[in-house]
């Protein structure tokens, strides 16, 4: 289907997709259009695809840009969140190729994560670098809800699903020595990835609700009877593993319009520690998006 561009003003949906590797289009989607969108963080990784999905306003953005352009540790997080807050979203399923850490979670299989350790060490991992300093609870990464929808939405695919479970987020783009892998396993991870740290502490700064669909591509290099790790090999499953999310995907979507305010909609809200009226003018604009709740409320209080 053919697309033009253009640039968006205003809100234009509600839930997002982040396709990871192997997965840079959504199959499904009407009404496409593909818009720009310019962030106060620099360009995301790539235009995002707006669309209709049964009625409901979808948008989609390649995390690695489509042509898988860019590595780990040099997607710009900070646009990608950003540039989905300022078109009105306020969910996002992140879908994600992992490793498995353990015996019972097989190449092919899927994990919904519920908890994270960060080993990532050069991306910037917060909006609030200039002027203004918050601190967001992220105790509990995912969001509970979107979990659930998930959870169901997967009920329904033939494909094993695990249920909870750690992952790990490497900085890479090398995968993990022997050594790394096997610590790891001593750590009781459940998986292994390299894109969804800063991405899901950005999202909940932005106050969205996030969720990730792993997808079990091999066993790092921990594994004593499997090969290591290789590029062909987690292709080869990449492949089918796409397919398969494809399909939990739309069952979720159906599901996501049954949903109601959540609480990470309001994560910001006893989180901005700088008082609202030192932000300088520069630094309000710079974050009216993820702040425009907050300036509102003062803005009002002012003219009563």
């Amino acid at each position: 289907m053919s697309t033009r561009t253009t640039k968006v003003r205003k809100p234009r949906a509600d839930i997002a997709i982040i396709g990871g590797s192997g997965l840079y289009h959504m199959e499904g989607l009407t009404k496409i259009k593909e818009v720009k969108v310019t962030t106060p963080f620099g360009q995301p990784s790539d235009p995002i695809m707006l669309g209709s999905f049964e009625g409901s306003n979808i948008a989609f953005l390649a995390r690695h840009g489509r042509g898988h352009r860019t590595l780990p540790s040099g997607i710009n997080y900070r646009a990608n969140i950003h540039a989905l807050k300022s078109l009105g979203i306020s969910r996002v399923l992140s879908v994600s190729a992992v490793g498995s850490m353990k015996e019972d979670i097989r190449p092919g299989d899927f994990v919904l994560p519920d908890q994270f350790i960060d080993r990532t060490t050069q991306r910037l991992n917060t909006f609030f670098d200039r002027g203004i300093v918050a601190h967001v609870a992220f105790a509990d990464p995912i969001c509970a809800t979107l979990f659930s929808m998930l959870s169901q939405a997967s009920q329904k695919v033939s494909v094993k699903v695990h249920r909870q479970g750690t992952y790990l987020c490497i900085e890479g783009p090398q995968f993990s020595t022997r050594a790394e892998s096997l610590l790891y396993r001593k750590w009781g991870v459940d998986v292994i990835g390299m894109t969804n740290i800063p991405e899901a502490k950005l999202a909940r700064e932005a106050e969205l609700c996030y969720a990730t669909l792993a997808l079990v591509t091999d066993y790092d290099c921990w594994h004593e009877t499997e090969d290591a790790v290789s590029v062909g090999a987690i292709l080869a499953i990449m492949r089918k593993n796409v397919e398969t999310a494809k399909l939990v995907l739309q069952n979720a979507l159906k599901l996501a319009k049954d949903l109601g305010p959540c609480s990470c909609h309001t994560a910001l809200e006893h989180a901005v520690i700088t008082p609202l009226n030192q932000i300088s003018p520069t630094h309000k604009k710079r974050y009216q998006v993820l702040l425009q709740r907050q300036l509102l409320t003062t803005l009002q209080t002012k003219k009563r």
